[in-house]
């Protein structure tokens, strides 16, 4: 597993899973709390991220490092049960030949979900939000050192707007209530100070996490659509009296694992119909 995966590396990632016979069109990647999904699939196939030298090593609780193949209602899908974070090395392309391998087997859809912290009292921890747009208040890029002029990627509906309203149809016909708003990235692993909760909301986010942003740069680089989705578990630091940390995310997100995996499990045949 390469931090800078070669092209030879994609190229070798991408043949491992064409050899297992499986070919996903609709990728997702799950983040806290939406792994649940992964036992609806059918007749599964797993390739540890270790077989797949363009894939991360992962470092994270929660994360299990497994790409899993097989269908889910009809559709076939790729499942990347971990990412790599850019707080574990500082690097923003830690995904990226995870993202280009799904582009290399012909996946032309992918879904990134993540464990976000909510900036609107009106969500409350358990909730999902569909991302509509981002903030890169990190301000780095996955895309330093690429060539050319097909790394000025513009990101006007980076979340593919007819994905988002099938995620909005998915989530009526269940019952389930789907917030939408805009999602900032910052670093981490630290979580934010009530300073700067304060600032972002007045920059107009409604969610806050450290990931997916860097996957939907990477992935609009290289021509797949974007459909986002965030759990949101804790509320902002200092808008409630909670204590933040990692072990309280991931018992708040096991909460809600039911709800995530039933719109999974509606919504991803439906990308692909």
């Amino acid at each position: 597993m390469n931090p800078r995966p070669t092209p030879e590396d994609i190229a070798a990632s991408a043949q491992r899973v064409r050899a297992s016979g499986r070919a996903p069109t609709v990728a997702v990647v799950l983040g806290s709390g939406w792994d649940g999904i992964a036992e609806a699939v059918d007749t599964p196939l797993d390739i540890a991220y270790a077989e797949l030298p363009a894939f991360p090593a992962l470092g994270v609780a929660g994360h299990t490092g497994t790409l899993r193949l097989g269908r889910l209602g009809g559709a076939e899908v790729a499942l990347l049960r971990g990412r790599q974070h850019a707080y574990e090395s500082g690097d923003a392309a830690a995904m990226k030949g995870a993202i280009r391998t799904l582009a290399a087997i012909g996946c032309t859809t992918v879904v990134l979900t993540n464990a976000a912290g909510s900036l609107d009292p009106t969500m409350r921890p358990g909730a999902l939000m569909l991302i509509a747009d981002h903030l890169n208040i990190a301000q780095r890029t996955p895309l330093h050192g690429e060539p050319g002029n097909d790394r000025f990627v513009d990101l006007r509906d980076a979340y593919d707007p007819a994905l988002r309203q099938r995620a909005k149809d998915a989530a009526t016909t269940l019952g389930l209530a789907l917030h939408e708003g805009t999602y900032a990235w910052v670093l981490g692993p630290q979580f934010e100070t009530p300073a700067e909760i304060r600032m972002l909301r007045l920059l107009g986010a409604q969610a806050v996490g450290m990931s997916t942003v860097p996957e939907t740069i990477l992935a609009r680089h290289a021509g797949l659509k974007v459909l986002g989705l965030s759990m949101l578990t804790n509320m902002g630091c200092g808008m409630e009296a909670e204590t933040l940390s990692h072990a309280h995310t991931l018992q708040v997100a096991q909460g809600a694992r039911e709800a995530a995996a039933r719109l999974l499990r509606a919504l991803v045949p439906a990308l692909v119909a």
